[in-house]
């Protein structure tokens, strides 16, 4: 029997549109479990996640008719659950608006540099390499390891930082799409993922010498 590619996006939601179950049917099971990872962030427990993931589908399904495509379907999506996500985490008393996002580029509630400001030159290069675990034979035979250890740096960082390199390096987001679902500056999201990534690295590194 011949395979066939997965529809994308936009022909998945136009036939949403005209009425086919089908494809919406498709898009709830391509994009659940990211909404699920991403509302888990903001709420306490996974009981609050579904909740907010069945909501952000019914909001989608009330306005797909409305969705007019200046955004992915994606954004879109992220952007729907963020807000009921953000809504729901403040009544639990666990989210911090990103709207309060501050201190100053590449400083946030108060923190010092993330790492040596020596191994970087004036125009925020590194000066010295960090250690690259993918030239380690033994470390790329341990790439679960790797990962297990990433994700666990990610768990420990602040809020929005731990969003931030979420929706950048574990769901894939561009720059633009992760501005536009989180309503944030470019320069806020740079300095956030940054903090982020190197708080990851350092823990990787950390991990490689021992």
């Amino acid at each position: 029997m011949p395979s066939f590619p997965p529809a994308d996006d936009q022909s998945l939601v136009e036939r949403a549109r005209a009425g086919d179950e089908d494809a919406f049917a498709a898009l709830v099971r391509r994009y659940s479990p990211m909404l699920m990872r991403l509302a888990r962030m903001y709420v306490p427990t996974d009981a609050l996640a579904e909740d907010v993931v069945q909501e952000t589908w019914v909001a989608v399904l009330r306005g797909l008719e409305r969705f007019e495509g200046r955004s992915s379907f994606k954004t879109w999506l992220f952007r729907i659950l963020t807000n009921r996500a953000k809504t729901r985490g403040v009544r639990e008393h666990r989210s911090i608006p990103f709207a309060s996002v501050g201190g100053g580029e590449g400083m946030e509630d108060g923190e010092g540099p993330t790492v040596d400001p020596s191994r970087f030159t004036s125009e925020g290069a590194w000066t010295s390499a960090p250690a690259d675990w993918h030239d380690d034979p033994e470390a790329s035979l341990e790439s679960e390891e790797v990962l297990r250890i990433a994700r666990e740096a990610i768990a420990e960082l602040p809020e929005r930082q731990r969003i931030v390199i979420s929706l950048r390096d574990l769901e894939g987001l561009s720059s633009d799409e992760v501005r536009n679902v989180l309503d944030v500056t470019e320069t806020n999201q740079r300095v956030l993922l940054h903090r982020a990534r190197a708080k990851v690295r350092k823990a990787l590194e950390e991990w490689i010498a021992s």
